[in-house]
């Protein structure tokens, strides 16, 4: 097999893999009733008029399964922290404390659990489809070589290990969407 194939299989794998890894961080931010940091990792907080990752300006943890505390290093930043929470899509109430802001995440009722299932499997999909456009560069990319020269034979061989890791990649996305499905629908 010819460098230039075995370039575009590793080039495969590794954006396959980063697709798996991005529909894994997108399932994390998919609140399933139980409190994490990541489902305020994406919040940005006005720190002296410069929107500021949440991260960057408070240590956020989970004292319980059904609850964040958020505690600034800064204690001015209290406010926008609860402003912040309040203006996001987030649909909790921030209790302000002393030195740091609860969030208290109700147990979602069964229509809701439903609704995050159907937003776990659509991103579970967008990770599949995006795999699959990987595929097709790559077997477009295969296909050019063939046309420059390249012996048929191995990039049929080249296809076919494409479609192998196509498949394999596949079925780690499937096994997030069990796993997160599992997650959610667990009282």
């Amino acid at each position: 097999m010819t460098e230039e194939i075995q370039f575009y299989l590793s080039e495969a794998e590794e954006s396959m893999e980063k697709a798996v890894q991005h529909t894994n961080a997108e399932l994390t931010k998919i609140r399933a009733g139980k409190a994490s940091p990541a489902m305020v990792e994406h919040l940005r907080v006005d720190y002296y008029g410069a929107p500021t990752p949440l991260s960057q300006v408070a240590n956020v943890a989970t004292p319980d399964a059904r609850t964040l505390l958020i505690k600034p290093w800064e204690k001015n930043m209290l406010g926008e922290i609860n402003k912040a929470i309040k203006n996001s899509d987030l649909g909790l109430n921030p209790q302000q404390e002393a030195d740091a802001i609860r969030l208290n995440i109700p147990a979602p009722t069964e229509e809701r659990r439903r609704d995050l299932v159907k937003q776990v499997k659509t991103e579970t999909e967008n990770g599949k489809v995006s795999i699959r456009n990987i595929r097709k560069d790559v077997n477009d990319a295969l296909r050019k070589l063939q046309k420059e020269g390249t012996a048929e034979d191995f990039v049929r061989d080249a296809e076919a290990k494409v479609q192998k890791l196509t498949d394999h990649y596949i079925v780690k996305v499937d096994e997030l969407l069990s796993k997160k499905e599992a997650e959610i629908m667990t009282i």
